[in-house]
């Protein structure tokens, strides 16, 4: 099964390409005409980027990140998810290399099957990184709501991880 999925996105560029030699595309002008595109979605994306990278890095230094976890304890606590992953929840919509290792650390603290490292689990595979995504998706566009897209997806996740805890509970 593994050898399967390995080969599947070779054979997908494989078939692209033949089916692109047999509608006579040019496949190398039709990708460097592709490339020429990006470039300026990477110059717009960039200052988004930038600015989510400080905002996570003065979290994590500031001390703020610390005290909001105090302070948000009690509340995941009482929602039944455990205190232990509030940094981890935290983090997950700011950074997603910074959620990994934290759950790294949740997994090598706890132990893989204990109900904090399900739900641990549950809270990463949740979301994305809610900022990352909307600064990607809305430096492209010209009609920018990107407050009620943040806030929609911030709720969604919170419930997501509330109820995935209590599944975890469950199961």
């Amino acid at each position: 099964m593994n050898v399967v999925f390995a080969l599947i996105i070779p054979l997908i560029f494989i078939l692209s390409f033949l089916f692109a030699i047999i509608k006579k595309v040019k496949i190398y002008d039709s990708f460097v005409e592709g490339v020429k595109k990006a470039i300026p979605l990477i110059v717009s994306i960039f200052p988004y980027l930038a600015s989510i990278t400080m905002l996570s890095t003065l979290l994590d230094v500031s001390g703020l990140n610390d005290l909001l976890v105090t302070w948000l304890s009690p509340v995941f606590s009482f929602f039944g998810v455990p205190k232990e992953i509030a940094p981890l929840i935290l983090i997950k919509p700011l950074s997603g290399s910074g959620s990994i290792a934290l759950l790294s650390d949740i997994l090598e603290k706890y132990g893989v099957d204990s109900y904090i490292a399900r739900c641990a689990c549950v809270a990463h595979g949740a979301a994305e990184t809610v900022f990352y995504v909307g600064a990607v998706y809305f430096s492209g566009i010209k009609r920018k709501r990107l407050t009620a897209a943040l806030i929609i997806s911030l709720f969604a996740y919170l419930i997501a991880v509330v109820v995935g805890c209590a599944l975890c509970l469950i199961l």
